[in-house]
């Protein structure tokens, strides 16, 4: 059997409590299970034990140099149900001052943000199976800007989408 999904990720941090905080108002996520320097959180509507972790490494830990100086993870991405998800989702991390990004990838429809530390990570919407065209296929070899208001048109701000690749149902 292949490999199905990511279970969950794993995050040192420099302050386990901050990140927390901020992972429960950017996404809503909820802890789960906690111990001294250690939080298990899991996403609103999971299924996981928990869906990241998070371990305490002190406030005098240095940025992480990947992609910059090493190899390292670049983000780890998380999908959401609909395009309005998706726009809400935008506009906490706008006021949380942690939106970085936003790209249209045809069939993914990306935010990109870092969290306290700086680790970066995206919240996507994939386009349903069903709503693939060979233009939207087409269109994963470019990245444009994301227009929302455009997509939601298109697609329908409560289309639900994608799992992984899109599979058809």
């Amino acid at each position: 059997m292949p490999v199905q999904r990511l279970n969950h990720a794993v995050l040192y941090v420099r302050d386990v409590e901050r990140s927390v905080a901020f992972y429960r108002e950017a996404l809503g996520f909820e802890v789960v299970m906690g111990m001294r320097g250690a939080a298990f959180l899991q996403a609103p509507g999971s299924t996981n034990d928990h869906d990241l972790g998070l371990f305490q490494i002190g406030a005098d830990a240095t940025a992480s140099p990947a992609g910059r100086t090493s190899v390292g993870l670049y983000h780890l991405a998380w999908e959401v149900d609909t395009l309005e998800e998706l726009e809400r989702v935008a506009a906490k991390l706008a006021e949380l001052d942690a939106l970085v990004g936003s790209s249209d990838h045809g069939t993914t429809k990306a935010l990109y943000a870092r969290d306290p530390d700086g680790l970066e990570f995206e919240v996507s919407w994939l386009v349903p199976a069903s709503l693939l065209t060979d233009e939207t296929l087409a269109a994963r070899s470019s990245i444009r800007p994301l227009d929302l208001s455009a997509d939601k048109e298109r697609y329908g701000a409560q289309t639900r989408g994608g799992v992984g690749v899109s599979i058809p149902a």
